[in-house]
C-alpha cells in the first residue's frame, strides 16, 4: 500500500501534526508513506521516521522541481492507493485528484468537497459558527475517520547530528557555557504584526532575567527576524542576552537550541511548538489568536493573554491600531511567571532521584494536559 501525506504548509502546524503521522505509521505499519510539503517546512520533520520520502512541493518556488507540474508528475508515477491531506486547500485536493490517487480523504472546506472521496465535516455549534478546535484534534479526525488506533496525542520532534553540531558551535560563538541555563526568547510570526510582543519588552525581560535569575538568554530568529533580534540584544544591554542573528540560520539549528534550553518564551508562532515537541517548558504570549486552537498537551505550558474587548479577533494586523492585547501584556508579569517556572525546574532537579536524563535527540513524552 502506497500513502501520500498532503502535510500542512506552516511549521507550527506540521508539529501540531506529528501524532497524526505517527499514527499513520504504526497503524499502516507495511505501508509507504510519502509526505507532499514546501521544501521550506520540510526540515522540521527532519529525523523522525514516519515518512519514507517527500515530494517537495511550492506552486510559488522558482525551481521548477518544486512547482506543480513537477509535483503532479511525481505523485502520478508513485501510483498511490491513497491521500490524506491535512491542510484545507482547495490545491491539494485538486492535486491528489489529477495525480488519479483513488481514494481522497479530508475536511470538505472551501468547495473541494466534490474531490475528495471521504468526507469530513467541520465541527460547528448548534448556530453553525466554527468551533475552536485544536489543531491536533482537527488532524487526529482524519486518522479515526481510516479506522487507525491512535496511542497519544504528544508532539514529537527529533534533531539530526548535523543540527545538534550547528547548535554546539553557535554556544560557542556566543560563548554560551555549561554552568548556567538557557531560555530562549523567540519574536515575530508569520501571521501577521498583531502576533507579536514589542521588541522593547522582550529586552526588558531578557535583561531581567540574565540579572537576576542566574541564565543565559538566547534570542532564536527566522532569516526575517533578524533585525529585531538583534534590536532586542542592542536594547536589553547585558553580556548575557545573545542572538542567533549573526549566524546561519536553520530549522535544524533553532530546534536543536530550543531542545537544550530550560525555557522558552514566545509568541505565538512557529518554533513555539519545538518546545512542546521537546519536552521544554514554555510560556506563550497570546494576542489575537485564539487559545483553543493551537493547545499543544504540554504539561509545562503557561498561556499568557491579556483579555480585551476586541480579541481575541484572530486577525494579523490590529485594525484599531492600539494592539492593547499585546502591549498590556507587560514584562513585569512575564517575569514573573518566567521566575517561578525556572525555580520548579530547579526543585525538580534538585529532588529528583531519577537517573539523569541522556542526552535524547528526540521529543516523546506523554502530556495529558495543558495548563492555560
Amino acid at each position: 500500500m502506497k500513502v501520500v501525506v498532503f502535510c500542512p504548509n506552516l511549521i507550527g502546524d506540521t508539529v501540531m501534526a506529528t501524532p497524526a503521522l505517527r499514527a499513520l505509521r504504526r497503524g499502516l505499519p507495511g505501508a509507504t508513506l510519502l509526505g507532499v510539503i514546501k521544501p521550506q517546512v520540510a526540515p522540521t520533520l527532519d529525523g523522525n521516521p514516519w515518512l519514507d520520502d517527500f515530494i517537495r512541493f511550492d506552486p510559488m518556488s522558482r525551481d521548477p522541481k518544486h512547482r506543480t507540474r513537477a509535483a503532479w508528475r511525481a505523485l502520478r508515477a508513485a501510483r498511490a492507493d491513497l491521500a490524506v491531506l491535512l491542510p484545507n486547500s482547495f490545491r491539494s485536493a485538486l492535486l491528489a485528484f489529477a495525480a488519479g490517487i483513488p481514494r481522497r480523504i479530508g475536511y470538505a472546506r472551501g468547495g473541494r468537497g466534490i474531490l475528495l472521496t471521504d468526507r469530513l465535516e467541520v465541527p460547528r455549534d448548534a448556530a453553525g459558527k466554527r468551533l475552536p478546535v485544536p489543531v491536533v484534534e482537527y488532524y487526529l479526525s482524519i486518522i479515526h475517520r481510516l479506522g487507525l488506533p491512535v496511542e497519544s496525542v504528544r508532539l514529537e520532534l527529533a534533531t539530526t547530528p548535523a543540527d545538534e553540531a550547528a547548535a554546539d558551535s553557535a554556544w560557542v560563538q556566543l560563548e554560551l557555557t555549561s554552568d548556567r541555563p538557557v531560555v530562549c526568547l523567540n519574536t515575530g510570526g508569520a501571521y501577521g504584526p498583531a502576533k507579536c510582543w514589542p521588541n522593547a519588552y522582550f529586552a526588558e525581560l531578557a535583561r531581567r532575567l540574565a540579572s537576576t535569575a542566574r541564565v543565559q538568554v538566547l534570542v532564536v530568529c527566522g532569516p526575517s527576524e533578524r533585525a529585531s533580534a538583534r534590536e532586542i540584544v542592542a536594547a536589553a544591554g547585558h553580556p548575557g542576552v545573545v542572538s542567533l542573528a549573526d549566524l546561519d540560520l536553520s530549522i535544524g539549528l533553532t530546534k536543536a537550541c530550543v531542545r537544550r534550553s530550560a525555557l522558552m518564551v514566545t509568541t505565538d508562532s512557529g518554533p513555539r511548538h519545538f518546545a512542546a515537541a521537546f519536552g521544554v517548558p514554555v510560556i506563550s504570549l497570546f494576542g489575537p489568536t485564539h487559545i483553543a486552537w493551537t493547545r499543544t498537551n504540554h504539561p509545562q505550558a503557561v498561556h499568557m493573554q491579556k483579555p480585551v474587548p476586541c480579541g481575541p479577533c484572530q486577525k494579523g494586523v490590529c485594525v484599531p491600531k492600539h494592539h492593547r492585547c499585546m502591549t498590556e501584556l507587560t514584562p513585569d508579569s512575564v517575569w514573573r511567571v518566567a521566575i517561578g517556572m525556572l525555580e520548579r525546574g530547579r526543585i525538580r532537579d534538585a529532588h529528583s532521584t531519577a537517573p539523569a536524563p541522556s542526552n535524547s535527540r528526540v521529543g516523546a513524552f506523554h502530556a495529558p494536559y495543558e495548563r492555560a
